[in-house]
C-alpha cells in the first residue's frame, strides 16, 4: 500500500522515537526528507543521519537523535502544510513559532530552508512544519 504522505511518516517516527529514548530511528529515503533532515542538523536539532543502500536495493535513512540532559531536544514537530491542504506564506508573513524559539521549516524556490533563512534569502513558499 502506498503512503499518502510521506513526509508526515518520517515527522512520526522522529516523534515516537524520541518518546521512547532511542538513539536513531530508520525512514525509507527521498530528495524532500533529505533536505528537511538537512535543515534540522543545521538548526541543531538532530546529531545527523546517514543514507544506506538496504539489500532490496530501496536506500533508507538512518536518523541519530538528540538528546540534553536526558531530555529530546525536540519537544515538539508538527506537519503543517497536508496533502489535503497546502498551506503557502509570503516571506512577510512566515510564521514565527514560539516568538522565535523554534523554527519554520518551508519549502522555497531556493530550497528546503528554515524560517529565518528564508527572510534572509527573502523569498516565501510552502510551510511544511514546525518545530520547538
Amino acid at each position: 500500500m502506498s503512503m499518502s504522505d510521506p513526509l508526515a511518516d518520517m515527522i512520526t517516527r522522529i516523534r515516537n522515537g524520541q518518546r521512547a529514548n532511542k538513539k536513531a530511528v530508520n525512514s525509507p529515503a527521498s530528495k524532500l526528507r533529505q533536505s528537511v533532515l538537512d535543515v534540522l542538523e543545521r538548526e541543531g536539532y538532530i546529531r545527523g543521519y546517514v543514507r544506506s543502500e538496504e539489500a532490496t536495493g530501496k536506500p533508507d535513512l538512518s536518523i541519530e537523535l538528540k538528546y540534553h540532559e536526558g531530555d529530546p531536544v525536540i519537544r515538539e514537530i508538527k506537519r503543517i502544510s497536508k496533502p489535503g491542504r497546502r498551506v503557502y506564506s509570503s516571506v512577510g508573513d512566515l510564521p514565527r513559532v514560539r516568538n522565535g524559539l523554534g523554527i519554520s521549516i518551508v519549502s522555497t524556490p531556493k530550497g528546503v530552508l528554515s524560517d529565518a533563512e528564508a527572510r534572509a534569502e527573502n523569498v516565501g513558499g510552502e510551510v511544511i512544519c514546525t518545530v520547538f
